[in-house]
């Protein structure tokens, strides 16, 4: 079977020219504007994709909502410091208070193939997975702030409140591929910028917030305004197609598992992934550590990092509704490794450290909206592919990448002038293994597009972005 808004009221603006707006097709067959239903009753049109008032509603509220999803894990680092220096408010060691965060964001992503898998099969649920899943987010937090050991917030922050943001993700994602068929690249970039905006914000607000009112009543306030905020979203955020006119099981079609480019695309979206959190994670601590800038520096660039990816989401995001994806994953994966290559690598001095949280914000932050061209690539060459699914699947690949970076991260160090060249490089000191890695990682993001576009040449046809 082909996606929701495939299946049933594919109908695109008139502006867009792929459909006029009194017509859409019900498994390739043109209809009226109106369905009727079994009881004989007439039911209402269903609204066109890609424009108008609702379409852009759900993709602002999509957008907001990615503050409850990824506000936490995103904001995990200020509390871990936190953690670590008031010693008296939890139990356990610094390495223990780590795995919380890593808890966190891999529950989250690699729980992404079953909920979107869940939703895929049984498309009415949708509209249950987020109330449940802000329900079970707000319980995780509420009980979080009660805790006084490492295990209890593993428990909690870890892995209750990840499992509700994976069922507060699925859902909204759902809606967006829905409502977006021509502009689903511009769609997930703008989606991916709200979180990405998340990151900047919160650390700022959870830092200040822990200072003064610390961890207990910061837990509480947070759990009171993600309710507070996801609440509306969840009541006007609903699919195109309307829950009476969807079926209450769909036949999920895994033929495009038989693909290569898709395991080649997979791939190389796994390998990139092994590196990509290691900057966000360690930049701050490398540029105090190594370069002797201040904390609030520090985190600073952190920020910075997070700031640039709202730009490289976007932009990168509505290059795949232009462009080949192939073309779009080596635009990202090479600026990103460049950027640690050259400016990281390098970097002695506040300068050229700033210059490389930019660039590697922009190219290396942007690389999560491939995914759209991903689908749209996979579409085009197998056209009853759920598009949810494979969004799902990528997710989860991301995941991988996540939970093996953590302990590997701990293997990359070495003792200070491991090259022993006398130069204060950043390849020069304990973080040169974890640079070197980053940037060959990043680098090897692009291996997917590498075998897809030399699989083509192989056996030429002409791209295009749907059947």
């Amino acid at each position: 079977m082909t996606s929701i808004g495939d299946e049933i009221g594919l109908r695109s603006c008139p502006s867009t020219g792929s459909r006029l707006a009194h017509e859409y097709t019900i498994d390739g067959i043109e209809q009226s504007p109106h369905i009727t239903g079994t009881d004989g009753i007439v039911l209402p049109p269903i609204p066109p994709t890609d424009c108008g008032w609702e379409a852009w509603l759900t993709l602002a509220g999509c957008s907001l909502i990615q503050a409850p999803i990824w506000g936490f894990p995103l904001a995990f680092g200020v509390f871990e410091e936190y953690y670590s220096t008031h010693e008296g408010e939890i139990k356990g060691s610094r390495s223990t208070i780590a795995v919380i965060g890593t808890t966190a964001t891999g529950i989250l992503y690699l729980s992404s193939p079953i909920t979107f898998a869940v939703l895929t099969r049984w498309p009415r649920l949708s509209r249950w997975f987020g109330p449940i899943g802000l329900t079970t987010i707000a319980c995780g937090l509420l009980m979080s702030s009660f805790a006084t050991t490492v295990k209890q917030l593993i428990a909690t922050q870890g892995v209750i409140c990840a499992l509700g943001s994976g069922l507060l993700y699925a859902p909204t994602t759902l809606y967006l591929d829905d409502w977006f068929v021509r502009h689903k690249g511009l769609a997930y970039g703008i989606m991916s910028a709200g979180k990405s905006v998340a990151g900047i914000v919160l650390p700022f607000a959870m830092s200040g917030s822990l200072e003064r009112f610390g961890s207990k009543i910061t837990l509480r306030a947070w759990t009171v305004a993600i309710v507070v905020l996801t609440a509306p979203l969840l009541y006007f955020l609903r699919p195109r197609t309307p829950s009476s006119q969807l079926v209450a099981v769909r036949h999920i079609d895994l033929g495009f598992l038989r693909l290569s480019s898709f395991w080649m695309l997979q791939t190389g979206n796994i390998l990139q992934s092994l590196g990509y959190f290691l900057p966000s994670a360690y930049l701050s601590s490398y540029a105090v550590g190594e370069i002797g800038l201040s904390s609030m520096i520090g985190t600073l660039l952190t920020a910075i990092l997070n700031a640039t990816s709202v730009p490289g989401s976007i932009i990168i995001g509505t290059l795949n509704d232009y462009c080949p994806v192939t073309n779009v994953i080596l635009f990202s994966t090479i600026g990103s490794s460049l950027a640690v290559f050259l400016f990281w690598g390098f970097s002695s001095q506040m300068g050229l450290i700033t210059i490389f949280a930019i660039t590697y914000g922009f190219f290396g932050g942007g690389f999560s909206s491939t995914w759209s061209g991903i689908v749209i690539e996979l579409k085009a060459e197998y056209p009853a592919l759920d598009t949810g699914l494979v969004f799902g699947l990528l997710a989860g690949g991301r995941g991988i990448g996540n939970v093996i970076s953590g302990p590997l991260s701990a293997v990359l160090f070495t003792n200070n002038d491991w090259l022993r060249n006398g130069k204060s490089w950043g390849y020069n000191t304990e973080y040169g293994p974890m640079i070197i890695f980053t940037g060959v990682t990043a680098l090897l993001g692009s291996w997917g597009a590498l075998m897809l576009m030399s699989a083509k040449r192989r056996s030429p046809r002409p791209y295009k972005k749907y059947p």
